[in-house]
C-alpha cells in the first residue's frame, strides 16, 4: 500500500500525518498469505533460530523466500523476529542465518540483543534493523541512543503510554512502532522470569509457558520439615486466583496515534488462528482508511468494536496507554472464553452459476445452522445452510470433520479466502 499523507490540525497547527503501516502476525505461511489479503501492510514472522515463539510454526529460510514473493506482489513488507536475550552458545550459526534472511529479500529484522544488532549491520547491511520490545522501550533519551548506534525503527514497550510516545516522536526522529492489539505480559515485556523457575523454560530465548495465566490457589505452609502441610487459605466456593492483565486494544485510540506520528501500528498474536489474523486485520484497516480519508469528519462504528469481540478469548483494555492500568484492567479470578463465534470455515471456491460454496471445515455445522461469511470484497452477511454435500455430491447430515471439504449453496457471491463463522450458541 502506497503511503498516503494527511494534513490535520493538531494543538492548533496544521500538520502533516503520515499514514501509518499496518504490522500483522504470521506464524505459519497460511497465515502470512491471510494477513497480507486481509489488509497488512506488513508481516512479522519467527524463523527457527533467534526467536521468542519457540511453539508458533517458525519459517525456515525456504519459507521466509516463498513469503517475500507472495508479499512483494501486494507491496507488502517482511520482519523477521530475532529477538533472543542471546548467550554464547547462540553465537553459533548467527551470521550465516542474518545472511539467509538478507538473501530470502526479508526487509528487516527485530533485535534485542546488541550482539545481533552488530553482526546483522556487519554481515547483512541491506537488512533493516528494528529494536524489539524486549529492550522496554518508554523515553525520549534511550529513543535517541538507539538512533545512534544507527538503528532503522524502535518498538516501544508495550508499557509506554500516549503521552510518552508523543514526546519520543517530537524529539527523536525516528520511526516508531507500538503495539495496538494483543496479549500483554503481567510483568514488563522481556523481563520475566517466572517461566523459568516453574518450568525451566527460558522466556527470552523462546520458551514462556505464560505462568501467569495459570491459576493458583494460596496456601500456607506450617512446617520447613519433611512432613510440612499446606493449609489451605481459601474457601471451596472461591475462585482460583491468576495473575493475568486483559489484553491489549486501542482500536479506539488508532486517531491519536495516527495524529502523533506512530509510524506502524502492530498486533500481537502468530500463535492465533487465521480467524484471528483475518479478524483483526480487517477492522484496524478498515478505521485505519476511514480515519484517513476524512480525520475531520470521523465517526467510529460500534460495528467494529462488535467485529472484534467475535475473535476475542479474554477481555480487552487500553493497559498503559492511557496510564497505569488499575485492578479493572487485570484478570484475577476466573474467566470464561469471552468470543461467541468459532470459526467455521475457509472459501475454498464459489460457483456462479450455481451459488454453490466449496469450504474447508474447521469447525461443526450442519444444516439449519446460521453461518456469517466476512471477507475483504464483500459485506459481512448470514446465510442459513441448507443442504451440505461432500466432495462427491453425497448429502451429509453435518460437516463434522477437521478440514472436510464440503458444498452448499448461499444466496450472496464469495470469494476464495473468504471465512465462515457461527455462534457458539448454536
Amino acid at each position: 500500500m502506497t503511503v498516503q499523507e494527511i494534513s490535520r490540525v493538531i494543538d492548533g497547527k496544521r500538520v502533516i500525518v503520515k499514514k501509518p503501516e499496518l504490522l500483522i502476525p504470521a506464524g505459519n505461511l497460511e497465515k502470512l498469505k491471510v494477513a497480507i489479503h486481509y489488509g497488512a501492510d506488513a508481516v512479522y514472522l519467527g524463523g527457527q533460530e533467534f526467536g521468542l515463539r519457540s511453539n508458533a510454526g517458525n519459517f525456515t529460510l525456504e519459507e521466509m523466500a516463498e513469503g517475500v514473493e507472495f508479499a512483494k506482489k501486494y507491496g507488502a513488507k517482511i520482519y523477521v523476529t530475532t529477538n533472543i536475550f542471546a548467550h554464547n552458545e547462540n553465537m553459533d550459526g548467527l551470521e550465516e542465518y542474518l545472511k539467509g534472511i538478507e538473501k530470502a529479500g526479508v526487509t528487516g529484522i527485530i533485535v534485542a540483543d546488541p550482539l545481533i544488532i552488530e553482526t546483522c549491520k556487519r554481515v547483512a547491511p541491506s537488512v533493516e534493523v528494528h529494536l524489539s520490545t524486549q529492550q522496554s522501550l518508554s523515553n525520549w533519551k534511550a529513543a535517541q541512543y538507539w538512533k545512534e548506534e544507527g538503528l532503522h525503527r524502535l518498538v516501544l514497550a508495550r508499557e509506554a503510554s500516549y503521552e510518552e510516545m508523543k514526546e519520543i516522536k517530537e524529539k527523536v526522529d525516528i520511526e516508531i512502532e507500538a503495539f495496538v492489539h494483543g496479549a500483554m505480559c503481567i510483568a514488563y515485556s522481556g523481563r520475566c522470569t517466572l517461566s523459568n523457575h516453574m518450568t525451566a523454560r527460558d522466556s527470552n530465548r523462546g520458551g514462556c509457558c505464560q505462568s501467569c495465566r495459570w491459576d493458583y490457589d494460596l496456601v500456607q505452609t506450617v512446617s520447613q520439615h519433611k512432613d510440612a502441610k499446606e493449609l489451605p487459605l481459601f474457601q471451596e466456593e472461591d475462585a482460583h486466583f491468576a495473575m493475568s492483565p486483559k489484553d491489549l486494544n486501542l482500536i479506539l485510540s488508532i486517531p491519536k496515534m495516527i495524529e502523533i506520528g506512530i509510524d506502524s501500528l502492530k498486533v500481537e498474536g502468530r500463535m492465533k488462528s487465521i480467524h484471528y489474523v483475518a479478524t483483526v486485520a480487517t477492522v484496524y484497516r478498515k478505521v485505519i482508511d476511514a480515519y484517513c480519508a476524512d480525520p475531520d469528519n470521523f465517526e467510529f462504528k460500534q460495528e467494529w468494536l462488535d467485529e472484534l469481540d467475535k475473535c476475542a478469548n479474554r477481555d480487552t483494555a487500553p493497559a498503559f496507554f492511557e496510564g497505569v492500568p488499575g485492578h479493572q484492567e487485570q484478570m484475577f479470578g476466573n474467566h470464561s472464553k469471552k468470543t461467541t463465534y468459532d470459526f467455521a470455515g475457509l472459501v475454498l471456491d464459489y460457483n456462479e452459476e450455481t451459488d454453490i460454496v466449496t469450504i474447508e471445515q474447521r469447525n461443526h455445522f450442519k444444516p439449519g445452522h446460521e453461518v456469517e461469511f466476512f471477507g475483504p470484497e464483500i459485506e459481512n452477511f448470514t446465510q442459513t445452510v441448507e443442504k451440505i454435500w461432500d466432495e462427491d455430491g453425497n448429502e451429509l447430515d453435518a460437516a463434522r470433520h477437521p478440514l472436510q471439504i464440503v458444498k452448499f449453496k448461499v444466496d450472496q457471491r464469495v470469494y476464495v479466502n473468504n471465512m465462515m463463522r457461527k455462534s457458539i450458541l448454536q
